[in-house]
């Protein structure tokens, strides 16, 4: 990737060299945690600025330029639920926040202190409560805990032919709790998109007791309680485990690339397939531009990535009839088949070349970031009968922002993530040359700019990046004026101290 975008820069890259342990001087410390609690508790600095910020592009650069303005003044790391419990008496007790934290890789502002906040601050991080407590290989479920990261969660499962199947881009540096606190969007492209689809129940810790949802397949009993924790970003409790719906790990996998001479008739064809019911796992659409940046393709073409994958049952037919719908609407098609014992082999397949690149772009987008330039990305979803007019317009605001502010020539990239009968979400990636000394501020107006866009043409703020600050005034704009009345009356029932991450979704 770093080869195809030096097109980009106006003269030679300047690396930034990121910061040392003797760079990191914060504030001093405003609390001192009671005995009881201090052997779990850190306050090095290099831990705090370590959770001062979350993984965004702002985020980088800040700590880059050896900024952490806010940085907790307590990491707490409770080896269990009750001393969860202890840290939100304690900060009860002295009027601190606390702000509940997963494996850090907000790129919203979703773990950062407030900024118009003095209070204290504590970071709860959940990363000793990392174990699947019990397997229900019956109903093929888990009881897991909050902390636990991607990559440890399967390897515990692994034993019992389980998978959660659930693959964020963070896999690797998220936890369940995370996903389950921000809605997390993950490896299925259509049907089982959300991780919201996977929770059978969940237990998390208030300021005002535990509360815990009933575990059951269904229910008709009113609105669904874990409804409302799921997407609550840490302002009602600290999600301390949960009940999850688990799968047999697959042993047939089939895949297809199809080509496509406008990203348009891809869309179409992604539409039409989504709609068939066939309920590919995987249904991505990567416009020219992002399969030349990921190496998926030559630029020539917009590819379209389908797979299926089964436990049960060869998915060659489902395959072979999503590839006749894909070529009457002028897709050229590559259909593979193979074995998921034989999927980790190296091939040359576009979309495996698109999936290695899809879990290196963050480890790359910090090199890139370190070398003097801008690469972000949003994304939002769309009803299928406004989309053509959406992204082109959500594409055009964005290069016309980054033309206004100076970061021009720009690469400007879509890709479909997630694909429904009824829509789809856009996913926009932006690398471009940035001022040295002023990069955050130009990304601010671009991002204020193609926000302005997404709402006004009636997208979602966020399909799965979650809101934390940064998304705040999208989401103000697009929520229900008496929904935020009511999530602040139960905001109030659970945390009367408007302690658990004040600002979030709300301001308590």
């Amino acid at each position: 990737m770093a080869e195809r975008v030096k097109v980009l820069t106006n003269g030679p890259l300047e690396p930034v060299s990121p910061p040392r342990r003797g760079d990191v001087h914060l504030r001093a410390p405003r609390l001192n945690p009671p005995q009881l609690l201090a052997r779990w508790c850190q306050q090095d600095d290099v831990v705090r600025a370590g959770h001062t910020y979350g993984k965004s592009f702002r985020d980088v650069v800040r700590a880059l330029e050896r900024r952490w303005e806010r940085p907790p003044d307590v990491v707490a790391t409770p080896p269990d639920e009750a001393g969860v419990t202890a840290v939100l008496e304690w900060a009860s007790q002295i009027g601190a926040v606390v702000i509940p934290y997963g494996g850090g890789s907000s790129v919203v502002g979703g773990v950062e202190a407030p900024p118009d906040d003095d209070r204290p601050v504590i970071t709860c991080d959940l990363a000793q409560l990392d174990k699947v407590l019990e397997v229900d290989r019956v109903s093929r479920a888990a009881l897991i805990q909050a902390g636990v990261h991607g990559p440890s969660l399967e390897s515990q499962l692994r034993p019992h032919e389980l998978t959660l199947r659930h693959y964020p881009q963070s896999f690797e540096v998220s936890s369940l709790g995370g996903w389950i606190a921000t809605r997390s969007g993950g490896h299925f492209a259509t049907l089982h998109t959300h991780i919201d689809d996977f929770v059978e129940s969940i237990r998390a810790v208030t300021p005002q007791g535990i509360w815990e949802s009933r575990r059951v397949p269904g229910s008709g009993a009113g609105p669904s309680p874990e409804r409302l924790m799921l997407g609550s970003e840490g302002i009602l409790g600290v999600i301390t485990h949960a009940w999850m719906r688990l799968q047999d790990r697959p042993r047939f996998r089939a895949s297809a690339v199809a080509q496509f001479p406008t990203f348009e008739t891809g869309a179409r064809a992604a539409r039409v397939v989504t709609q068939s019911g066939l309920w590919p796992s995987n249904c991505r659409l990567l416009d020219a531009s992002e399969s030349l940046v990921t190496g998926a393709g030559d630029g020539t073409a917009h590819l379209l990535l389908i797979g299926f994958e089964s436990a049960d049952h060869p998915v060659v037919e489902p395959l072979s009839r999503a590839a006749e719908l894909v070529r009457d609407l002028g897709g050229t098609v590559d259909v593979r088949t193979r074995d998921a014992d034989v999927a980790g082999v190296a091939s040359d397949d576009a979309a495996d070349r698109w999936r290695a690149a899809f879990l290196r772009a963050p480890y790359l987008r910090d090199g890139l970031i370190c070398l003097g330039l801008i690469i972000e990305t949003f994304e939002t979803a769309i009803t299928w009968d406004r989309f053509d007019k959406f992204v082109a317009d959500v594409r055009m605001s964005a290069e016309e922002a980054l033309m206004s502010v100076g970061a021009w020539p720009a690469i400007v990239t879509c890709r479909l993530t997630h694909v429904y009968p009824d829509g789809a979400a856009p996913y926009f990636t932006v690398i471009a040359p940035g001022r040295r000394s002023g990069r955050i501020a130009q990304w601010d107006e671009v991002k204020s700019a193609v926000m302005a866009t997404i709402g006004s043409g009636g997208g979602t703020v966020t399909h799965h990046h979650a809101v934390g600050r940064d998304h705040r005034p999208g989401y103000d704009c697009e929520r229900p004026d008496l929904f935020a009345v009511q999530l602040r009356g139960a905001k109030r029932a659970v945390d009367p101290g408007a302690i658990l991450n004040p600002g979030v979704l709300i301001d308590p």
